[in-house]
């Protein structure tokens, strides 16, 4: 993470195609009803965290994991989608609840055979749920990436 001008830089939390969130085939994320961000379809399992941070949130299901910086911004991790209902069995959590992350460090593994054989997408979704405290997001660059590259800038108010 880089603040400068009140500017953080995103970093992509797994390597292969980056999505623009409104792009993600369930109606919560396209029409970003818990907020902005990005999608990535993996092609490996491995996620890794966008920012540096302390992990705030793990879900008991293990298919989405929480991020807070020191500036405030949290960002939710949302491992495939209608997961939930996998009741964690697809994914191994490499970290623990208020422990600190830095930026491209290992969180979380996906087994992606296991999502494809109960019928249920990977996309990985990276969303910003406290739009109240950001001026500006700027846009998905479009094709592959690798993990550790950046996705998107996003400028505070403050």
């Amino acid at each position: 993470m880089f603040i400068l001008n009140n500017s953080i830089k995103i970093l992509a939390v797994a390597d292969d195609i980056v999505i623009p969130i409104d792009s993600v085939e369930d109606e919560v994320f396209s029409q970003k009803m818990m907020g902005d961000g990005y999608a990535i379809q993996p092609q490996s399992g491995e996620i890794y965290s966008p920012i540096d941070g302390i992990i705030t949130t793990l879900f008991p299901t293990k298919h989405a994991i929480g991020i807070k910086n020191k500036k405030g911004l949290e960002i939710l991790i949302h491992m495939g989608l209608d997961t939930v209902e996998l009741e964690g069995d697809p994914f191994e959590i490499k970290v623990s609840q208020g422990q600190k992350v830095n930026k491209n460090q290992l969180i979380a593994k996906m087994n992606l055979k296991k999502i494809e054989a109960k019928e249920k997408k990977n996309t990985v979704i990276v969303v910003y749920t406290n739009m109240e405290l950001l001026r500006s997001i700027s846009e998905v660059p479009s094709g592959n990436i690798k993990h550790g590259e950046k996705v998107q800038k996003i400028r505070l108010k403050k």
